[in-house]
């Protein structure tokens, strides 16, 4: 028996860069999957970042009901201490525990918010945590030291060892692109060892694998794999990255067909990103702008050093520490959520903004950031506003920024102070789109469809469906019935089921400081330096 259903997770793969590789003949079996199949945009949820995307497409269900909004949680509503999210956060039901209560099995690798692994039926080895701490991303407890076993298995590359990514990277200097290349083609390999070990001895029906280097080579060498950016006359080294560029997705290809090529022939396969990819050229320094407008007031003699030191969780929350509290009343904590806080004042006389004037304090906030433009174009530096009811509406919503914003580049906000509220970037850096990619392949699905536009929320259902399953009726996506055949749907009606629980992520009774020593915290907070997510 080998798997009924495969899900193939891109991070950060968008039809820009694929396609113009399946036209050159890089990505031949992601060609026969498009060629065979459906095809369409994916459009990610609010905002466009990994963790809550990722989410939602493993829950069906939007932040506000999952409670996934960022890299970082906050420890309560009205809170400024934050933590690193993970599986114990997630509220909702996923995908994987919905199999396994009608009776199927699962394998999941290398998905973010699934640490400390979730005891399902089946396999679960996390992703975005360091090799340190996998052994506690990994279940059923023996998996581990099986991995362990296998020839050429490197737990260093498999998961985040900082120690390779600083030589890697070191603050992502040219002369280190090649380093960053090479490691993230390898860690492929080693993902698609995992997967097709346990695809061939201890198969699950529904297995998923999430490679994340199209993210990672996105961000820091987007203007080696889009062909908008490539510039005219490349140096002998320009030619010779984007060579490498284009081998790592030509490795990624043949991991793919290697993954499909295990599956059942009747398998349902889906290919699908979290969001897309598009290039981001300035930088809107978010608290500096607030400064100016007089929401938030900086604490007299400010000094921020961010070289050097122990980059732990303290670093990040050190913002506390930034703004006078008494004269602040909105503030951007983190930069990855682009949201901002509005300190609400919960009784008279006390900093923040009273309840009743609320409604009116957001509203002129908001027509405030909508009317920073560009002094030279014109054009608005903030394209949408979207507010914490309308985006994250749900159990969840009062953990959500009161405010989060979508810039005219797709770019991330800075929370670091800055002589002025937007600067140009030195030279183009990949940042997130909210389009990505959905490709499906398998029994019914029509062969050379191009479906338009999908919603992540649609994958939960789409792999319930997929293996004979109902859909439960609280789920926020639905079966795109359109791109089956007719002769299918009528075979196969969707059939709706009970609601989802609200009872999910893990039954580890671990701690969050249990969890994530300070080294663990710095691995992952370095990472995100590297990759642009953080100042």
């Amino acid at each position: 028996m080998s798997c009924k259903s495969l899900l193939i997770g891109l991070d950060g793969a968008t039809f820009t860069v694929l396609d113009p590789f399946m036209a050159q003949g890089l990505m031949p079996n992601l060609k026969a999957l498009v060629d065979g199949g459906v095809r369409a945009t994916l459009r990610t949820i609010v905002p466009a970042l990994t963790p809550p995307a990722w989410t939602s497409l493993m829950t069906g269900r939007r932040p506000g009901h999952h409670g996934i909004f960022d890299f970082f949680q906050k420890s309560a509503a009205g809170s400024e201490k934050i933590e690193f999210s993970t599986s114990k956060d997630v509220r909702t039901e996923t995908v994987w525990s919905m199999v396994n209560k009608n009776g199927l099995s699962v394998t999941v690798l290398n998905f973010p918010l699934m640490f400390p692994a979730p005891e399902l039926n089946g396999h679960v080895v996390a992703g975005w945590i360091p090799w340190r701490q996998l052994r506690l991303g990994c279940h059923p407890n023996n998996l581990y030291d099986r991995l362990k076993a296998l020839p050429g298995f490197n737990v260093r590359e498999l998961a985040m060892d900082m120690a390779l990514e600083a030589k890697a990277t070191e603050g992502a200097a040219e002369e280190e692109y090649a380093a960053w290349i090479e490691l993230h083609t390898r860690r492929e390999q080693q993902w698609l060892k995992v997967a097709s070990y346990l695809m061939e001895n201890e198969p699950s029906d529904l297995v998923a694998v999430l490679f994340d280097g199209p993210d990672k080579i996105g961000h820091l060498l987007w203007r080696f794999i889009d062909p908008a950016h490539w510039p005219a006359n490349p140096t002998a080294e320009e030619s010779h990255i984007r060579d490498m560029c284009f081998n790592y997705f030509h490795k990624l290809d043949q991991a793919i067909g290697q993954l499909v090529g295990l599956a059942d022939p009747e398998a349902t396969i889906i290919l699908a990103s979290d969001h897309g990819f598009g290039a981001t050229t300035e930088v809107f320094h978010i608290n500096t702008w607030l400064a100016e407008h007089g929401y938030l007031q900086w604490v007299d003699n400010l000094s921020i050093d961010t070289s050097g030191g122990t980059l732990g969780m303290g670093h990040l929350s050190r913002h506390i520490h930034w703004f006078d509290w008494s004269k602040t009343v909105a503030y951007a904590s983190t930069p990855t959520s682009n949201g901002i806080h509005i300190l609400k004042a919960e009784n008279p006389g006390d900093p923040g903004v009273p309840a009743a004037e609320y409604e009116a304090f957001r509203a002129r906030l908001m027509a405030e950031l909508g009317a920073f433009k560009d002094a030279q174009t014109g054009e608005p530096i903030v394209v949408e506003i979207h507010t914490q009811e309308e985006a994250f509406a749900g159990t969840a919503q009062k953990l959500a920024p009161d405010l989060t914003l979508v810039l005219r580049d797709g770019g991330l906000v800075s929370i670091l102070p800055a002589d002025a509220p937007l600067k140009p970037r030195s030279k183009p850096e990949g940042t997130h789109r909210p389009l990505g990619i959905f490709i499906g392949q398998g029994p019914g699905l029509r062969a050379g469809l191009d479906a338009g536009e999908l919603s992540i929320l649609d994958i939960t259902p789409i792999l319930l469906y997929s293996l004979d399953m109902g859909i439960p009726s609280d789920l926020e996506g639905h079966v795109p019935i359109e791109i089956y055949e007719e002769a299918h749907q009528r075979r196969h009606p969707v059939q709706m089921a009970a609601p989802t629980t609200t009872a999910g992520g893990t039954e580890s009774e671990d701690s969050y400081d249990e969890l994530y020593d300070e080294d663990a915290e710095a691995a992952i907070l370095a990472r995100l330096m590297e990759l642009g997510y953080i100042d």
